[in-house]
């Protein structure tokens, strides 16, 4: 099972930038799409954005479009969440996750339920 671990989460004024990290501690993560969901304050479980294995192919929520960017350095076993112009609306805890199957998994899968593994989260507050 792939490992997961959050970490760059925080507490930002609105408008302001964050960037989100998750490290994967397995051989594994090289073949599996990554992505992050958001779970915010009396909310079901979001998707934000995911990546493909290994053509770098994105899917975003209609939320985050224009303002987050998913990124990955398989070379590091990290995917990234670039966060520009947050919003109050943005305070959730954001979990990675990871599945085996490919992008198609997360974008089938509003809540990522069913995905293979996931990170602990990382709280992201965005203040007025």
């Amino acid at each position: 099972q792939v490992q997961l671990v959050e970490s760059g989460g925080g507490l930002v004024q609105a408008g302001g930038s964050l960037r989100l990290s998750c490290a994967a501690s397995a051989r594994t993560f090289s073949s599996s799409a990554m992505g992050w969901f958001r779970q915010g304050p009396g909310k079901e479980r979001e998707f934000v954005a995911a990546i493909s294995r290994s053509t770098g192919i994105t899917s975003y929520a209609d939320s985050v479009k224009g303002r987050f960017t998913i990124s990955r350095d398989n070379a590091k076993n990290t995917v990234y969440l670039q966060m520009n112009s947050l919003k109050l609306e943005d305070t959730a805890v954001y979990y990675c996750a990871a599945d085996s199957r490919g992008l198609s998994a997360f974008q089938t899968s509003p809540t990522g339920a069913g995905l293979g593994s996931w990170g602990q989260g990382t709280q992201v507050t965005v203040s007025s």
